[in-house]
């Protein structure tokens, strides 16, 4: 995303148009707030917002024609605009104003359907972005790598006078996931818990929000690591938080699945990247390269071992009146075992 120097480097130019795009809805509404604070900075006077999805060209015609009292081009914002919900005579009519903007700037946003880790553009919309971007500003926002998001944390938290060194960084990014909203609130909630001096992994661990995914993980990266009793004890830690026993084993079962899916892949000289594509995950591949550090340390027929320990697990949980601990417990030392030989 355009950074504000960016943005103000624009304003100063005179940019008429700023239109952000993407499949990612909070990506657009902060490329517009970010374009309407810069915008607005030198101003007392609010931005006219046109909410919806095909605002009335009347009023965006009359807002763009009513002059400032403050001597400044009014703002006026489109946040969520479709240019799919406009006729074609009025798609004209739009572009048509946007190009004979006298008194105001217009910032606009949409977002669009992905169709192939692409994003599907019908005809009035790549109309729309080609006029913005011949007379102004057009970005398409792509969603935040994760390298790019741990960037951002480690600056949030520097901001705050805290330091967030990169492993507490990962495991919060492993913990939460790739909600840029939801790792902001993270960090602030670690950075106050540190006194504002360094975050640890370890509160990331004791304090983060809690994903049974990403505990599971760790739990298989103990035994992986042949520590089956930090395994035991942090599957006991998950049933006190009273999570239910079929959950974890769900979760176990899809995290060897992945283990298997990335091995697999590497057997056929494809990265993790390719195995992300062929199984048609959605979202970031970023789960899956970590596994592919895992599965380094199994071979196949290791994974698939493991496997059958989970299938009897869960066959187990379902069908048996033996505690479903004992039964977890059990399975954790078989999976610790079937990845110990080669």
């Amino acid at each position: 995303m355009a950074t504000e120097a960016k943005l103000r480097q624009l304003a100063d130019k005179g940019c008429p148009v700023y239109y952000f795009y993407s499949s990612e809805r909070y990506l657009v509404r902060q490329a517009v707030a970010a374009a309407v604070r810069v915008l607005s900075a030198d101003s007392d006077e609010d931005a006219t917002i046109l909410d919806g999805a095909a605002p009335e060209l009347e009023q965006l015609i009359m807002a763009a024609g009513t002059i400032s009292f403050f001597g400044t081009r009014r703002v006026v914002v489109l946040p969520e605009i479709d240019p799919a919900a406009y006729g074609s005579k009025d798609l004209d009519e739009l572009c048509s104003t946007l190009s004979s903007l006298e008194n105001a700037v217009a910032v606009l946003g949409s977002v669009f359907p992905l169709e192939r880790s692409k994003l599907k553009l019908g005809k009035q919309a790549q109309k729309l972005q080609a006029q913005c971007k011949a007379i102004g500003y057009a970005e398409e926002l792509a969603k935040p790598r994760p390298f790019e998001l741990k960037n951002l944390m480690m600056e949030r938290a520097k901001a705050q006078g805290a330091t967030l060194p990169d492993g507490a960084a990962t495991a919060l990014l492993e913990r939460c996931g790739e909600d840029p909203f939801l790792l902001e609130n993270e960090v602030d909630k670690l950075c106050a818990l540190s006194g504002y001096q360094t975050v640890s992994a370890s509160m990331v661990a004791e304090m983060g929000t809690v994903s049974l995914e990403a505990d599971v993980f760790e739990m298989i990266r103990m035994i992986t690591a042949k520590n089956a009793t930090g395994a035991c004890k942090k599957l006991q830690t998950l049933l006190r938080l009273q999570q239910e026993p079929i959950a974890i084993t769900a979760a176990m079962i899809g995290s060897y699945v992945d283990l298997y899916r990335v091995k697999l892949g590497a057997a056929k000289r494809k990265n993790y990247s390719a195995v992300h594509k062929d199984f048609g995950y959605k979202g970031s591949d970023y789960r899956l390269k970590r596994s592919a550090e895992t599965a380094a340390h199994y071979t196949l027929p290791q994974l698939e071992a493991c496997l059958q320990v989970l299938l009897e697990l869960d066959q187990s949980l379902k069908s048996q009146p033996v505690a479903a601990q004992t039964l977890l417990e059990t399975a954790l030392c078989r999976l610790a075992l079937a990845g110990s030989g080669r």
